[in-house]
């Protein structure tokens, strides 16, 4: 159905007044709870929170479901979420955390699964866009990694020692120190969870606009009373195909990295040399 949009022309579907361009408002969710709407409560159930509890539900039940009786020789359902484990454990825990990473495969395991999950929600159809478009969500992730580092830091050699090896790098002559220690101040302490949650939540917000971009685009494209511009409408569907497998594959190297770098955040802390 076609007509006349307001401030628009003849030949646009009428729902491209406020659909396109697709911008920050794609990403404003209106509460679940029409009575709560107008207040700060309206804000903490919404399709984003409704999405966090379905992940931890989906991952809870799956873990449990696969390992209620497990057999010697696995099936499907077994096989696959020992695979997750075990490829976590051992292609990050002990690889990157040394003998010490086994007893942290179950975090980075559950933390691999979480931001797998709720990443993959970005190309589910009716979900179409991942929690950790949402800047809160990676911010949590990255500040419980932070506080879990530097705490195992501390536990392992002290509070002084911990602080005194990371911001006084010994053997170098100290009026560097005045150069050096700021450096590592905020290297180690400052952008570490920030770039972790940052880099996941660009990611994740830059896949989900690029696919409101080619969707929308070809649907407006495809609403033009031009023959040329219809007919291009073709090739930005095509592109919203791509950027969807595309995404795909961000989906799971995103959560890679981060338990990746959460992991290797660890083994720093709890280094021998310090």
């Amino acid at each position: 159905m076609v007509e006349r949009m307001k401030g628009g022309s003849v030949g646009q579907p009428t729902f491209l007044a406020e659909g396109f361009p697709p911008g920050v408002k794609d990403f404003d969710f209106q509460s679940w709870i029409p009575s709560l709407r107008d207040s700060d409560w309206g804000l903490a159930f919404t399709k984003i929170t409704f999405m966090v509890w379905l992940a931890v539900a989906i991952i809870i039940v799956f873990f449990l479901v696969t390992y209620r009786s497990p057999k010697l020789v696995p099936d499907r359902k077994q096989w696959l979420a020992e695979s997750i484990y075990g490829f976590i454990r051992e292609g990050v825990a002990k690889d990157v955390i040394g003998h010490e990473g086994l007893r942290f495969a179950p975090y980075l395991t559950t933390l691999f699964c979480f931001i797998a999950v709720t990443n993959i929600f970005a190309i589910i159809p009716l979900f179409q866009i991942s929690p950790n478009s949402h800047i809160a969500f990676p911010a949590i992730l990255g500040i419980i990694s932070y506080v879990m580092f530097i705490y195992l830091g501390i536990k392992k050699h002290g509070a002084a020692k911990y602080f005194r090896t990371n911001l006084f790098m010994p053997g170098i002559p100290w009026p560097l120190y005045f150069l050096i220690t700021p450096i590592e101040f905020i290297s180690t302490f400052l952008t570490r969870p920030v770039t972790l949650a940052v880099r996941l939540f660009a990611n994740m917000f830059a896949g989900h606009l690029m696919l409101l971009v080619f969707t929308l685009g070809g649907v407006a494209m495809l609403g033009s009373a031009n023959v040329l511009v219809m007919g291009l409408s073709v090739f930005s569907f095509l592109m919203a195909i791509v950027m969807t497998f595309f995404e795909v594959m961000v989906i799971f190297l995103q959560a890679y990295v981060f338990a990746m770098l959460t992991a290797s955040y660890i083994q720093g802390a709890i280094a021998d040399e310090h």
